[in-house]
């Protein structure tokens, strides 16, 4: 399943403003691939694993490029060698905006 958000890109949010609801949440949960909210609804996560420590590394640097392309920064997390954790939220706005989500599909991609 491709996203219809592959396509779009990050974009600032400055207020609350940008914040979704939880039916938009609930909507955009199917657009993207085992990501799970957290945090009390205000994040989305997904953990990752690899066969060595190596390609983990690799994997955190490929999402750090796109966070860079993209302006928008997840929460990254190595654990138990093999394993990294993604969360992202909007800190501007308080919890989720469509950011995120865009976020989540483009590192699904990788």
């Amino acid at each position: 399943m491709i996203s219809k958000l592959i396509n779009k890109k990050c974009i600032p949010c400055e207020s609350e403003d940008g914040s979704l609801d939880k039916v938009q949440i609930m909507n955009l949960l199917k657009e993207v691939q085992d990501w799970k909210l957290s945090d009390n609804e205000i994040k989305i996560e997904k953990n990752f694993e690899f066969e060595n420590f190596k390609e983990a590394l690799d994997f955190l640097n490929k999402v750090g490029e796109i966070a860079e392309e993209e302006g928008h920064h997840p929460d990254m997390e190595l654990f138990n060698w093999n394993k990294v954790r993604i969360s992202l939220s909007t800190h501007s706005v308080g919890g989720l905006s469509e950011n995120d989500f865009i976020l989540a599909t483009k590192v699904d991609r990788l």
